[in-house]
């Protein structure tokens, strides 16, 4: 006989009445909550213990909320497990060493990657895991649902309705993942309006709302400026044109930031049109509004793009520009991480970025032992998507050519997409881009981490591009041949005199190792001459004045 226990099923729904209640007396009118009594309402509806996540974006921050956060008693607040994108600013490990949170899972940290590493040697940080993006909004419905999310808009009205505009970025994720699991929402926004623009977040899925006394944080992540490209880039993203985008028919891609994609962007105007691959390659992307595609838009080659979140500067440039990007019908552009994240992975061709360290094998991190960096999309992006089912030109091509394809389906044809890193041979301070080992392992055993923290494991990875050549690692049929092409393109590292000349010829006649010669690209052209737009101010008149940069990019 099977007895039936006796449970309480609201016991979610009465702890967030419990907590309202605990928290009207700060209410004014509607939903809204002088700034002035931020912390107090933080101390009303966080316990210890509970899950928050702090809205930390690559570009937008809840910038005001997370230093009210680090202003809690930490005697009546204490052991929060933050879940969040992206550790960008001080107040965002300031909570750790305050003692007011304990456990952290993430996916980005690069500017407090060095901070954070210090912190998690120092025990101030114990880290869950270093998630991609999807991974994270996805664990946000399953295990790590938060109790509380402290999230920013632009604007809102009394009732609590918001308006992201430009850069929604993850609101969506955090605010739905929170409200239907029964847990408190508190934003923060630049002002409170009569009428919004358009509602982004109704306002039954917010509880308070605060305007905080200054506009929210916000980066030019994703800003280039093309006065900074060298000449090694300008030949990198020749031989990333010619050898791979025109070889593979690549029509929707991604492209990870970097002054290497952006110099790819700049070169599709001049060396893509001396090519004749207009319409050929690059008219869907997937990423934010970067600047250096302006001239890429405006000469014809784009046709759609969908942004993971805005970019300060581009606002009046995309509003102008709606058949390329996704607007809504206030004229503003509606970005989406999650949606952006989705179709990067499963809709796109190519995923083309850098990294820091690519081991012998050809696996890839950004995290490093005095860094830890985390990869935010670079995993989604940079894999092949096993659930995909749609055929497109270059992904059954890349497919045919993948020699190591062990998936045991007999003799049914598959695709595979294409997975690139640009690669510096020598760093930033002349470190290696190419190493025995990565420093992931050794991240792992600081941060007693289960794995290493890989960004792009090897057999994801199609490409190499180097100053070298380019390495087809696809087409290799075996470990021992990458390891080979791996060297080949590995310059003056350890691991590129390792190279042996006799292999690298039968690479290279194979086609699995190709050289700017083999390429036919005359290295003498590799230089800025080649850009479309040469410094910031030619960007602006690229776009008729409407791209307006942020003050520290106007050098003229």
């Amino acid at each position: 006989m099977i007895t039936q226990v006796e449970q309480e099923w609201d016991s979610l729904k009465k702890d967030y009445q419990e907590r309202i209640q605990s928290a009207k007396q700060y209410i004014q009118t509607g939903k809204i909550v002088d700034s002035k009594d931020t912390v107090s309402l933080l101390e009303a509806v966080i316990k210890s213990g509970d899950k928050v996540s702090l809205e930390g974006n690559n570009q937008k921050q809840a910038d005001f909320l997370a230093e009210a956060l680090c202003k809690v008693d930490p005697g009546k607040i204490h052991d929060l497990h933050m879940v969040q994108s992206v550790i960008a600013l001080d107040s965002h490990l300031d909570v750790f060493e305050k003692g007011i949170a304990k456990k952290l899972d993430f996916s980005f940290s690069g500017p407090q990657a060095g901070r954070l590493a210090k912190f998690v040697n120092d025990g101030k940080v114990q880290i869950g895991a270093i998630h991609t993006y999807l991974e994270l909004f996805g664990r946000f419905f399953v295990d790590l649902t938060p109790r509380v999310a402290l999230i920013v808009a632009y604007q809102a009205d009394k009732d609590g309705n918001l308006y992201t505009g430009f850069n929604t970025e993850d609101t969506p994720a955090i605010v739905e993942a929170t409200k239907f699991k029964q847990g408190i929402v508190i934003a923060q926004v630049n002002e409170v309006v009569d009428k919004l623009p358009r509602i982004d977040i109704p306002a039954d899925w917010v509880d308070f709302v605060i305007e905080a006394p200054k506009p929210f944080y916000i980066e030019p992540l994703f800003t280039r400026d093309p006065a900074l490209i060298t000449d090694a880039q300008v030949l990198r993203a020749m031989m990333a044109i010619k050898g791979i985008y025109a070889e593979y028919g690549v029509q929707r891609v991604n492209h990870g930031v970097g002054f290497d994609t952006a110099a790819i962007e700049l070169l599709l105007p001049t060396y893509g049109e001396e090519l004749g691959l207009k319409g050929e390659i690059c008219s869907y992307f997937v990423l934010n509004p970067h600047p250096a595609l302006i001239p890429a838009i405006e000469s014809g080659w784009v046709k759609s793009i969908h942004s993971f979140g805005g970019e300060l500067g581009m606002e009046k440039y995309v509003s102008e520009r709606s058949d390329v990007f996704f607007n809504g019908p206030d004229g503003s552009m509606r970005s989406n991480r999650a949606f952006a994240q989705a179709a990067g992975h499963y809709a796109l061709d190519m995923f083309i970025g850098g990294t820091l360290q690519i081991d012998k094998y050809g696996n890839s991190s950004t995290a490093t032992a005095s860094r830890v960096t985390g990869f935010g999309g670079a995993p989604n992006m940079g894999c092949d998507a096993k659930g995909r089912r749609h055929a497109t030109d270059s992904w059954l091509k890349a497919g045919e050519e993948y020699s190591t394809n062990e998936q045991l389906i007999g003799d049914l044809p598959r695709g595979k997409k294409l997975v690139v890193q640009l690669q510096e041979t020598f760093r930033e301070k002349l470190a290696p881009g190419f190493v025995e080992k990565l420093d992931a392992w050794k991240l792992a055993e600081n941060a007693d981490l289960a794995i290493p923290p890989v960004m792009i494991y090897s057999d994801d990875v199609t490409h190499i591009v180097t100053e070298e050549g380019i390495a087809y690692l696809h087409k290799c049929s075996d470990m021992n041949e990458r390891m080979a092409a791996i060297r080949a393109v590995a310059g003056y590292t350890t691991l590129g005199l390792e190279e042996d000349s006799n292999e690298t010829l039968t690479l290279r006649q194979k086609g699995i190792v190709k050289t700017p010669e083999d390429l036919g690209i005359d290295v003498s052209r590799a230089n800025r001459s080649l850009l479309a737009a040469k410094n910031m101010k030619e960007l602006v008149e690229w776009s008729k004045g409407l791209y307006e940069p942020p003050a520290k990019y106007r050098n003229w």
